[in-house]
């Protein structure tokens, strides 16, 4: 049985390198026999603001609930996005803080601090660019946007194990620099890691 590969690719432009990344890693998995399906979050018509936070429920759109479906029926999730000030694209942000709710991702417990974790026995990796050296990100920052993506988030809602790659510095990457990666994001995929 082949294994089910969700990518969500969270970049708003599609001339970047992370739609080469996102391509790459689909590729890689293909040769496997895995089953992929993708999201790509700029393509949405969806409303990015939580206008009420947990207090009102907002109706999901069409692309919404279409990616509900995408996200319940994957084994693995594949996260492709840029770090842009220590974070997230916002609208990857807003596209999480729409469909991550209670009751669809994790549910709190009556008169309790803990919750239940709706997403649990799914895996996922993720894969960003950093326009600075890994390390220099993780040491000097915190790794910021791992943190709220693995920890807050995907951990948060059951999914782990959580994988994480970086690729950078792209700013002044080179041409054959840029091709190493996407072999290397490839073998990702054909490892379906």
């Amino acid at each position: 049985m082949s294994k089910r590969i969700l990518i969500i690719n969270g970049h708003p432009d599609q001339a970047s390198f992370n739609y080469g990344l996102a391509d790459a890693y689909r590729q890689g998995a293909a040769e496997t026999g895995a089953t992929i399906q993708e999201i790509t979050i700029a393509q949405l018509q969806f409303d990015p603001n939580l206008r009420y936070g947990y207090r009102k429920r907002i109706d999901l759109e069409p692309d919404l609930l279409t990616s509900l479906d995408k996200i319940r029926w994957a084994e693995h999730l594949v996260w492709v996005h840029p770090v842009w000030w220590g974070g997230l694209p916002a609208l990857m942000k807003g596209f999480i803080d729409r469909l991550f709710l209670p009751g669809i991702a994790f549910q709190y417990r009556t008169d309790s601090v803990w919750w239940d974790k709706l997403f649990a026995g799914k895996t996922a990796h993720i894969i960003t660019t950093v326009d600075q050296p890994a390390w220099y990100y993780w040491l000097v920052f915190g790794n910021p946007s791992v943190n709220q993506l693995k920890r807050s988030v995907l951990e948060f809602c059951g999914i782990k194990p959580v994988h994480v790659t970086y690729i950078g510095a792209v700013r002044n990457s080179t041409e054959q620099q840029r091709a190493r990666w996407l072999q290397s994001v490839s073998r990702l995929g054909r490892q379906l890691k």
